[in-house]
């Protein structure tokens, strides 16, 4: 079975220019323009984006079949391979953007998965009952929610008892050129917004909220794997 990066590389290709855009191009490392930005800003190359995706999604396992919820979902890039390979899964993408969520909603049409509920909605009043879910992801998005104690709360209320919360997102004092650039062009642009995590603060907070937690770091990545 290809690693994730490949099935990303491959969907990436097959879907063609309907999804050839700068930030698809940008966090999938599958364009030039993105491959470009993506080492003057984080320092990622090949090895250390397949590095980093693996490490998110590893608290996926292989032939899942439970109630996921991915927040936000964002264009879909990053987590459809994954999804086509878990077709007995129950899968609820949500994100505010409905522009976003569009992408990822034709992402899916094409192809051909059939068992996911997209909805649009906000990550710090999520319109799901307390422990719907078996896996709660969040890849790169608490470092642009506005209300980030909400956020963590919900996505906490959601996840059943002994679920897995995972993903990633941005965390400060790891990279000098990925703090100049996130605090001099991606906050001005509102695309990142503070307060921002360090790995002792994102360390501590988990610690505090789960019973299991595993971080590691990728540069100024946080990723993170916690145990309810």
């Amino acid at each position: 079975m290809p690693d994730r990066k490949s099935q990303i590389q491959n969907s990436y290709q097959e879907l063609g220019g309907d999804f050839a855009g700068f930030y698809d191009g940008l966090v999938s490392y599958s364009t030039l323009p993105g491959k470009i930005v993506n080492k003057i800003m984080w320092g990622f190359d090949e090895f250390t984006t397949s590095q980093w995706l693996n490490s998110a999604l590893s608290g996926i396992p292989e032939g899942f079949s439970g109630k996921l919820l991915e927040v936000p979902v964002g264009t879909g890039v990053l987590t459809m391979p994954l999804y086509q390979t878990l077709p007995e899964a129950e899968i609820t993408c949500l994100d505010y953007s409905a522009d976003m969520m569009q992408n990822a909603q034709k992402r899916a049409e094409l192809m051909q998965i059939h068992n996911i509920d997209f909805r649009q909605g906000d990550v710090g009043n999520l319109p799901f009952p307390d422990e719907s879910f078996d896996i709660v992801l969040s890849l790169n998005g608490f470092h642009a929610f506005p209300d980030k104690e909400a956020a963590f709360s919900e996505t906490y209320r959601v996840l059943k008892k002994g679920g897995i919360f995972c993903g990633c997102f941005y965390i400060q004092g790891e990279k000098k050129r990925t703090d100049f650039a996130v605090r001099h062009i991606l906050v001005p642009k509102n695309s990142f917004t503070p307060p921002f995590e360090t790995r002792d603060s994102l360390k501590t907070r988990l610690e505090s909220m789960y019973q299991a937690v595993k971080i590691r770091t990728v540069y100024a990545e946080g990723i993170f794997k916690c145990k309810k």
